[in-house]
């Protein structure tokens, strides 16, 4: 007797797409078989006409309280990413007391538990840290490393203690640290010592203009810091991630270092669904740093997916308050950084494979199986097999979703303008966290609780 078994859908195997029925017992994929109509269950979830994927892991997410639970709280944020279909969310450590020390990682493991809709896994800060303390973190569970290369925003040093590593040889030794714990160092990447110049040079800039934003921050910030961490990483061997890629320039920089150092890459659906045009329609409420770029960086941005160059697609999901937004309307320069994407990353995925610039294994590998590969949780997460957790979602590849602020679940819903109205082919229609449905139809099933802490294997 299963507890769950679903039926009638079109499953994402390994090996393809397929018509099959996939049972579930105690949290995990019992079994993958012919469609068949004595097979015992307590429940039986019929998805004719659906399709059945892994679900997503975005590893790349901020939750802002307990700090800030204005912006953002644990229910908030996880019930956006049950809506959005992402069952598993890997957490940066910028909070306030960053995460940095085994101590404060249980600390913010216990917070996250108690409501929690989806799987969790938490960064560490590693700026200034040693070997030792880089293995005392991977034992406490940490999934990676993050690092800046900039410096520590005016203003916001007590979330940024332990992160920001503005210079080479503090990026070396950063890279050492996490080699000898063995996880993957996410790196936000734009060169110190630029990003001052640029930012001298663009000081008499409108800043009411999105332009402000790429004056300030132009591409060869990124570029020059990429090319920079991947040469001395073909020197030290760890494993590399850089964050956010937003320009072709860093791409080719990517693709060229492929096979010299152990790098992987991401890039946020903001830089491929929009460009500083969306930007300048939408306000502040489309600032990121780095910022949107332009078509031509979109357009290279899709073809490094294509061509595997970069390996991930993940949210940079960063929610804000309205009302802080709003406070800095017209100035790009004073206005906080960031977009929430937890729900819109499934429904951007499954238009890029309704518009044939992906297929559905290349789609998912990006958003499901690579991220699980590359941060140790591969044969538990990020495909469909027997013996896998049952973090799964339905999906209706025909049907749209539309981005309304209203029906948004993350606390940041009134600050989606760089999305609104947009119209995605595809739509979530139940998520499955270790066999528990926490989204079904349109509405939150889960009480909290459903996810489970994850760390690296």
């Amino acid at each position: 007797m299963f507890d769950y078994l679903i039926s009638g859908a079109q499953v994402l195997l390994p090996t393809g797409l397929a018509r099959m029925d996939l049972a579930i017992s105690n949290g995990t994929i019992a079994s993958i078989h012919e469609p068949a109509e004595d097979v015992p269950a307590r429940e039986r979830i019929d998805a004719d006409g659906l399709t059945l994927l892994p679900g997503a892991i975005d590893t790349h997410v901020h939750v802002r309280a307990p700090a800030f639970p204005e912006r953002g709280t644990v229910t908030t944020e996880t019930r956006a990413a049950a809506a959005g279909g992402v069952t598993t969310i890997l957490e940066m450590p910028v909070t306030i007391p960053t995460t940095a020390t085994a101590e404060q990682l249980n600390i913010r493991r216990a917070h996250f538990e108690r409501d929690t809709l989806v799987n969790f896994g938490l960064y560490a800060g590693l700026g200034g840290m040693d070997e030792a303390q880089a293995r005392a973190l991977r034992d406490a569970g940490a999934i990676a490393f993050k690092i800046f290369t900039t410096a520590v925003p005016s203003g916001r040093e007590a979330e940024f203690e332990g992160l920001a590593c503005p210079t080479e040889d503090q990026q070396y030794m950063a890279l050492e640290a996490a080699r000898a714990a063995d996880l993957p160092l996410t790196v936000h990447c734009e060169h110190a010592a630029l990003l001052k110049l640029f930012g001298q040079r663009s000081a008499g800039a409108d800043r009411t203009e999105a332009a402000y934003m790429n004056a300030s921050h132009p591409a060869v910030c990124e570029t020059v810091a990429v090319a920079a961490l991947a040469a001395m990483n073909a020197d030290v061997g760890a494993k590399l991630h850089i964050a956010h890629v937003t320009s072709g320039r860093t791409a080719e920089v990517i693709r060229r270092f492929s096979g010299f150092s152990d790098l992987t890459a991401e890039v946020c659906p903001q830089s491929l669904y929009a460009s500083e045009t969306e930007v300048r329609r939408a306000g502040v409420d489309g600032k990121t740093i780095p910022p949107i770029r332009y078509e031509a960086d979109s357009d290279a941005l899709w073809r490094a997916l294509a061509d595997g160059t970069i390996t991930q697609v993940a949210t940079d999901h960063a929610p804000f308050d309205t009302s802080e937004k709003n406070a800095s309307a017209g100035n790009f320069a004073a206005a906080p950084a960031g977009v929430p994407g937890l729900e819109i990353l499934v429904p951007a995925m499954l238009d890029a494979v309704a518009r044939q610039r992906l297929s559905m294994p290349q789609a998912w590998d990006l958003v499901s199986s690579g991220p699980a590969r590359r941060f140790g949780l591969q044969g538990r997460k990020g495909q469909i097999a027997v013996g896998c957790d049952a973090d799964l979602i339905l999906v209706d590849v025909a049907a749209d979703t539309v981005i309304r602020a209203e029906t948004l679940q993350t606390q940041a819903r009134g600050a989606t303008g760089i999305y609104a109205g947009r119209r995605f082919r595809g739509k979530v229609m139940r998520t499955i966290v270790g066999g528990a449905t926490v989204f079904s139809d349109g509405a939150i099933t889960g009480r909290g609780g459903e996810g489970a802490f994850v760390a690296p294997a």
